[in-house]
């Protein structure tokens, strides 16, 4: 157990189940830092893109990757996401972005050097990290472990309600084609591995963030949060 450090809560699922948000509510109401992994690959992936550096394109990624710094500002002082002091917190979240992170997660080298940061970020505990591979591969020993899954439609919805609050022009239709192709890209990784055991699965169709935030806060008390 985690003792006197504070547990680490690892949040895992598939695209569009509330995750951030979640998470975001759970470290409040425990008072934890919170670690938002798939920001970090958002983070490389939009660098990258403006440099003109594709996921082939290995050794100016491996260049990049040396020099990037990903600063992930505290909820408390606004929970903002910066890029070498630059503040990219709305366009990692880009339709565009979306669909070109993937394909830079892929890549083994990138994996290892965010891995090994999320891990030096959450190894004393009191943190509520989410993203892919968390309860799997980067917090393997997480005293405890969520994974959330939605029906399709109802992500697919909430996704495009997250654009349009944002002014992001895209239909309905697209975003549920770019999360069906997330998906799919996600059953076919040969690399970590989605679903940990044991976890607790949260499935959050028909849920508000309230309730599956409260549900999680119960789990983590009963671990001794």
């Amino acid at each position: 157990m985690a003792g006197d450090r504070g547990l680490i809560v690892a949040i895992d699922g598939v695209v569009g189940a509330g995750k951030s948000t979640v998470a975001r509510g759970v470290a409040a109401a425990l008072g934890y830092r919170h670690l938002d992994t798939g920001a970090m690959y958002r983070a490389v992936a939009l660098t990258a893109g403006r440099q003109g550096i594709g996921p082939a394109d290995s050794g100016r990624l491996q260049d990049l990757l040396a020099a990037i710094h990903i600063d992930l500002e505290p909820e408390t002082e606004g929970g903002r996401i910066r890029v070498d002091g630059q503040d990219v917190s709305d366009a990692i979240r880009s339709p565009e972005v979306s669909r070109v992170v993937g394909s830079y997660a892929d890549i083994p080298a990138l994996r290892r050097a965010l891995v090994q940061q999320q891990q030096a970020l959450g190894h004393l505990g009191g943190i509520v990290a989410e993203g892919r591979d968390m309860t799997s591969v980067v917090f393997p020993c997480a005293d405890l472990k969520i994974f959330m899954v939605a029906d399709l439609g109802e992500r697919a919805l909430r996704r495009y309600r997250e654009f349009a609050a944002k002014g992001v022009v895209i239909t309905l239709e697209q975003v549920r084609a770019d999360i069906e192709q997330r998906d799919d890209e996600d059953a076919r990784r040969d690399y970590g591995g989605q679903r940990a055991s044991p976890s607790v699965e949260l499935d959050t169709t028909g849920l508000n963030i309230p309730g599956v935030v409260e549900r999680i806060i119960s789990l983590a008390r009963k671990g001794g949060a």
